[in-house]
């Protein structure tokens, strides 16, 4: 592996106290990208506090349905027949878990996947932060042309040798890691570290067997991620916000019940459960953002995403999530009940 020349280690005495004392790089294959798909396979370098890795780990996951998009993964019903289910695996994976940010490329994508995997065999994940190593581009500056994982590889010199495979991408991930951390280290960066929070509900519905596989792109029915023969969790549709739109929120007032409240990006909170404790609060979740959005939550302000470019364009708040959650706790009721009486009839 090639190191970056710029990049000078700091000494002992310049390592920032404040970070974290070790990592588990981790990568996933999976079934898809929906909520409902499965892991099929797993790959975690474990790295010390300075990003020396201490050994790494490997294994394949029956997902007790069709495997998926086999043109990418390569991983075939009958390979993965033998293989353990997840459960089978759990204690050893939290092993390499327990104590250590969970590192990932794209992080939140392979949380939720780990978290709803441990929510169906009833345990719980032992990860309470996540690190995204795009995140960690942004914020070192890296001149990257996109935020794939093989340019990240490319501006470290390291070589890919089989894309897709759970083991490799790990294994790629924590050699592009490890100086990325240490130029965050000499360079006093603060990392982006998010909360994980542990999902604690699940509900499976009977799923395709694993000996059904489609043979290609045309064959699956629409792409990555297309097939969702169960659901983890029951799909609802969201009431009606009973209360009336009061207008936007102004820094240092409560939120009020009917305030429409937009989120983007990553969040350490699942999306759908965040949309659900504002929900529960009297306020109204739009999908979308428009000059009558209340409020913007993302941790990424400066993403350029269409919502945060939109909320720029029309002047509206944006607070991050650590803030939007300490405002739920505070949301004052909407100021005509009989108003809300009328909307929501």
């Amino acid at each position: 592996m090639l190191e970056d020349p710029t990049t000078t280690a700091p000494s002992p005495t310049e390592w920032p106290a404040a970070y974290p004392q070790g990592y588990a790089v981790v990568d996933v294959e999976t079934t898809g990208l929906a909520r409902d798909d499965r892991i099929i396979s797993a790959g975690v370098y474990r790295l010390d506090a300075r990003g020396e890795v201490e050994d790494h780990w490997y294994t394949t996951v029956n997902p007790e349905r069709d495997p998926g998009p086999v043109w990418i993964h390569g991983l075939t019903s009958e390979a993965l027949s033998g293989a353990p289910l997840f459960r089978d695996v759990a204690e050893e994976f939290s092993a390499r878990l327990a104590g250590r940010v969970l590192v990932a490329h794209n992080a939140v994508f392979d949380w939720q996947m780990i978290a709803r995997e441990y929510a169906r065999a009833e345990r719980e994940a032992p990860v309470r932060q996540r690190l995204c190593t795009i995140a960690l581009s942004k914020e070192l500056g890296l001149p990257l042309p996109n935020h794939k994982l093989e340019s990240l590889a490319a501006h470290y010199g390291v070589v890919q040798q089989r894309a897709h495979h759970a083991l490799d991408d790990a294994r790629v991930l924590a050699e592009a890691f490890r100086p990325s951390l240490r130029a965050a280290a000499a360079g006093g960066v603060r990392l982006p570290l998010h909360e994980c929070r542990p999902l604690t509900e699940w509900q499976d519905r009977p799923a395709a067997s694993i000996g059904r596989q489609a043979g290609g792109p045309g064959g699956y029915g629409g792409g990555y991620g297309s097939y969702r023969p169960s659901s983890w969790r029951p799909s609802r549709k969201r009431p009606v916000c009973p209360y009336p739109n009061p207008g936007r929120y102004e820094d240092g007032k409560p939120l009020k019940q009917g305030m429409r409240v937009a989120f983007s990006g990553d969040t350490s909170v699942e999306r759908d459960l965040l949309e659900d404790r504002a929900a529960e609060a009297g306020l109204h979740v739009a999908t979308s953002l428009s000059r009558l959005t209340s409020l913007l939550v993302t941790n990424d302000p400066d993403s350029g995403t269409s919502k945060v470019v939109k909320a720029r364009q029309f002047g509206t708040p944006v607070v991050d999530e650590a803030a939007f959650g300490q405002l739920l706790g505070n949301v004052a009721p909407a100021d005509d009940a009989k108003d809300a009486t009328a909307t929501e009839s």
